[in-house]
């Protein structure tokens, strides 16, 4: 296991690149502490597939270090950086018994068979794959193909890191549930340092302790999973976090005070500095309420998910999502619409640019 940093990287797939988009990897400047989960997060482009080979070593760098426990192993090849990879589909030989699978990655590298079958059996019982050891692996279903997988990844008691790159991929979704809490509860038993990549909210926010959100080459927000929900640090963060995602209001800026439409809203806190750029409002559905006064609006749809109703309201021409529990109202309703202050923001240019109330002095 092993504290992982990433000290002013850069990658670009051009052999000259000259301005910023030509780098699918902007800066990035990372630590992660040994023995945490964390997950990498952002729609398919966003750069987390690339920051992964980078730190795998399948891809060197353009600019910056990768060190491990300080070590800089930037240039090293994959077998030097003793790490361990799960991928979107299982990498198991479907001839060799489960128990082989597992031994595999223990034999490869010279270990006793006393210490092989002691790493195997309590890989087995955590995996809960013990009655299967002598199967042969070709007639497992896919979820415990996948288990095996990801039991070949953490059998080795020396890795520096486990990755895994989308390995829920080709899951039925209802066993995914059930291998998102395994993979959790096996983290929280082995204790390694392990890396989520995905595109996924539930997964990635069900396993990490820390999200790193991506997009376009750029890491937008570190945070746990509360803070990514309750506070987010730029538009994208609320719109791909959340279902419904933020709702993100146009508005203008007066006087340090915010208007959507004439109407003014009262935000979190003061705003930093004076913006002149692009300003919008961000409020999360869950902090919109219908009441009988405030925000003028008109319902278009409504939707009972099961757990509450999402309410779709059109403002000033503008959508707005609320979430209320029972039945909400019917379509064409004339409503009005409340944001708790606490939880509206002022964003500029996509970044946040309110201060909390706890923040004033």
């Amino acid at each position: 296991m092993a504290k992982i940093t990433l000290s002013k990287l850069r990658h670009s797939y051009f052999p000259n690149p000259k301005s910023p988009s030509d780098y699918a990897l902007k800066e990035i400047d990372l630590d992660w502490s040994d023995g945490g989960a964390y997950a990498l997060l952002g729609p398919s482009g966003c750069g987390k597939s690339t920051l992964l080979n980078i730190i795998s070593g399948l891809l060197v760098p353009s600019e910056g270090q990768i060190l491990f426990d300080g070590q800089d192993v930037t240039e090293l090849a994959p077998d030097k950086r003793n790490i361990a990879q799960v991928f979107q589909f299982p990498v198991i030989y479907d001839t060799m018994t489960v128990y082989d699978n597992l031994a595999f990655p223990l034999r490869n590298r010279g270990r006793d068979e006393a210490t092989v079958r002691e790493r195997v059996m309590a890989i087995a019982e955590m995996l809960e794959v013990t009655e299967m050891l002598e199967q042969k692996a070709a007639g497992l279903s896919p979820d415990n193909k996948q288990k095996i997988s990801m039991g070949r990844g953490l059998v080795r008691e020396d890795v520096n890191v486990v990755m895994f790159d989308e390995p829920l991929t080709v899951i039925d979704p209802h066993l995914k549930w059930k291998l998102r809490s395994k993979l959790k509860e096996l983290h929280q038993r082995v204790k390694a340092t392990m890396i989520y990549v995905t595109h996924d909210q539930t997964e990635a926010l069900t396993f990490a302790d820390q999200v790193v959100v991506m997009q376009l080459g750029e890491v937008v927000q570190i945070g746990t999973p509360v803070e990514l929900f309750e506070r987010p640090a730029h538009t994208f963060v609320g719109h791909f976090i959340g279902s419904p995602g933020m709702n993100v209001l146009p508005c203008r800026v007066e006087g340090g005070t915010a208007f959507f439409g004439d109407q003014a809203i009262a935000l979190e806190g003061p705003i930093q500095g004076s913006p002149t750029a692009n300003t919008e409002i961000g409020i999360r559905p869950e902090f919109v309420s219908l009441a009988d006064s405030g925000l003028p609006a008109t319902v278009t749809k409504v939707s009972d998910v099961g757990r509450h109703t999402v309410v779709e309201c059109l403002a000033n021409g503008t959508r707005i999502n609320a979430i209320t529990e029972g039945a909400g109202p019917d379509k064409g309703a004339a409503v009005h619409l409340n944001f708790t202050q606490s939880q509206t923001r002022l964003y500029v240019d996509g970044w946040i640019a309110t201060l909390p109330q706890e923040a004033q002095t």
